[in-house]
């Protein structure tokens, strides 16, 4: 099985050594359950301005010194992960961000907010081969702006290495926030999203690498090279793995890539 990289304007491929066929059965809707991201995550809520209220659960660093500043990642979880037990969240992505030795390495704190089971990140519908960005954010996003401005308050947080991830509609997500608020994040990797072509211009200095599965028919992968190409014609440089012959779950081998966080981590403004 092949993967395709766009890096830049110039296309490489390489071979894969192993993506587990079954990843193509896998919806994102599977129940796999995450009990050590459930303990180490803290459960927490967050009211907003307008009293409305968001569940999340935050990773804080591990042996985390006040005197000291981390980066902070956001994880936006897929449309399967929403409702209102602020755990299913976890359940792709949660074993990676607790794994200890991943931990040591990358110390930092890790938001994960649960969007509302009638919610998007994005309300736009996810079958389009195209949309224009919403003129204000969602309800869901709005409010986790305002917990992210309410975190950076709260914990010692490194401005300058604010990072987002996103799978699905959280890639949507991850999208949206890099074109409604480009000098938000040092970085991200949205993962089997899209954005809007048209605003990619607001954003291209910020390092991007997105991720797709290239037989993906939920969200389809026209929609993650239709921004890499939005971004290398505006002067960008970003980073573009599709996996040949993945379905919608190309999150798995992405989380399982240690060289992707090595390469986030590694962002700053």
């Amino acid at each position: 099985m092949g993967k395709r990289w766009l890096v830049g304007a110039f296309v490489l491929t390489s071979l894969q050594s192993s993506v587990a066929m079954a990843q193509n059965a896998a919806p994102e809707t599977a129940k796999r359950e995450s009990p050590k991201a459930e303990k180490a995550f803290e459960a927490r809520e967050f009211k907003g301005a307008d009293g409305r209220v968001v569940r999340y659960r935050l990773l804080k660093p591990a042996d985390y010194d006040p005197a000291k500043k981390y980066p902070l990642v956001l994880f936006l979880h897929g449309a399967g992960e929403r409702g209102e037990d602020n755990a299913r969240q976890l359940i792709h992505g949660g074993s990676l961000w607790v794994d200890p030795a991943m931990r040591r390495r990358h110390p930092a704190f890790i938001v994960a907010p649960q969007c509302p089971t009638d919610k998007k990140w994005v309300e736009v519908p996810w079958d389009l081969k195209t949309h224009s960005m919403p003129a204000d954010p969602s309800p869901s996003l709005a409010l986790t702006f305002e917990l992210l401005a309410a975190l950076q308050k709260e914990f010692s947080v490194d401005a300058e290495r604010l990072y987002g991830c996103g799978l699905s509609m959280g890639g949507y997500g991850t999208w949206d926030i890099l074109q409604r608020k480009p000098d938000l994040l040092a970085a991200a990797v949205p993962i089997c999203g899209g954005g809007d072509p048209a605003l990619a211009a607001k954003f291209k200095d910020v390092p991007v690498w997105a991720f797709h599965g290239g037989a993906d028919p939920i969200v389809i992968p026209e929609r993650s090279r239709a921004m890499i190409a939005a971004l290398v014609a505006a002067g960008g440089r970003p980073i573009y793995t599709e996996f040949d012959g993945v379905y919608h779950d190309s999150w798995t081998p992405t989380f399982n890539n240690r060289l992707v966080w090595d390469w986030l981590f590694a962002q700053h403004k």
